[in-house]
């Protein structure tokens, strides 16, 4: 029969375990989203989900606008490519929708509060709508090519590295996509998983180069379509093309040092009217008098303002190089 004194020590052995395995359960659920927020690219965010690699690739396809085989996913190729260039993720229609539903609100609050005349805001509309979005995408591509270009030549140089140790090129592959963050990481990563499933690596870098947009791909895909069907050094083809790119790089830079000035004062001359018309707009209303009533005011500024249009194509043209 227990005594008291051994029923209080159970009570205490009881008690010690449960705060061990609370902490122990604490420990693990911590650690487990320590691991998950620690992913250093969203592939292997997805994938420390637990779901299976199948639809975690097929979810990074889908939320890209591509379908689950990689093809683009609607009729309009040019705007398809351009969403999924842009990198932005989630449904196509849902970012359509909302600069399309800023647009009507911003045109209805026109019309209806401000009695805005209907030809204003019915270009308020469509700037919102469809040129502000198209502006967007064009912006969040080329900052997420530049920042893919930059990552390149490293992940070339981790897989001849890889190739040089004896591993095939799938698995170098899934090596850069573990080891490397977004954008290169998430990218190689479907490369990695469209292998395993069945593509061959010249399919599979062919697609590569039509979700990045980024040229220096093009030559990675054409290199690894001759090597598969002539043959060659592999790793020494890798490695001259990871400095070739660099070199690219380095001359990309300095090409935008030097033209630094030009662009500051490409800058300085399209914005310096329409600083001095708000500044006047605000210090002295009356500066221009009663000009604004003159029917002859609209079509000079129209062919005022194409010309300085035609004057920041030209500039941008000059301080623009094809390398």
């Amino acid at each position: 029969m227990l005594t008291s004194q051994t029923l209080l020590y159970f009570i205490y052995v009881l008690a010690a375990a449960s705060v061990i395995l609370a902490a122990e359960a604490f420990y693990v659920s911590y650690s487990k989203g320590r691991s998950r927020a620690g992913a250093i690219n969203r592939r292997l965010k997805r994938l420390a989900e637990e779901a299976p690699a199948e639809m975690t690739l097929q979810g990074l396809l889908r939320e890209r606008g591509l379908t689950t085989s990689g093809d683009y996913a609607f009729g309009v190729v040019w705007l398809n490519r351009l969403y999924t260039q842009s990198g932005i993720t989630g449904n196509p229609m849902t970012f359509v929708a909302i600069f399309f539903l800023a647009g009507l609100i911003l045109a209805l609050l026109l019309s209806v509060l401000a009695r805005v005349a209907a030809l204003p805001a019915l270009l308020s509309f469509v700037i919102v709508a469809f040129i502000l979005p198209l502006l967007y995408l064009r912006r969040a591509r080329n900052k997420r090519i530049m920042k893919f270009a930059k990552q390149l030549p490293d992940a070339l140089d981790m897989i001849v590295r890889s190739l040089r140790a004896g591993h095939p090129i799938s698995v170098a592959v899934g090596l850069v996509a573990r080891e490397m963050p977004d954008p290169l990481g998430t990218e190689f990563g479907i490369v990695s998983d469209e292998i395993t499933f069945g593509l061959s690596m010249e399919q599979a870098a062919r697609k590569l180069s039509e979700r990045v947009g980024f040229e220096g791909l093009q030559l990675l895909s054409v290199s690894l379509s001759i090597q598969s069907r002539t043959g060659g050094n592999l790793t020494e083809i890798l490695a001259n093309l990871s400095k070739v790119l660099r070199e690219r790089q380095k001359l990309k830079l300095k090409i935008r040092a030097l033209s630094a000035e030009g662009r500051f004062s490409a800058w300085v001359i399209s914005l310096f009217p329409i600083v001095m018309f708000l500044i006047l707009a605000v210090v002295a209303p009356s500066y221009y008098g009663k000009v604004w009533g003159n029917p002859v005011i609209f079509p000079v500024f129209t062919i005022f303002g194409c010309w300085a249009l035609l004057g920041d194509f030209i500039m941008y043209r000059m301080i623009n190089f094809d390398y």
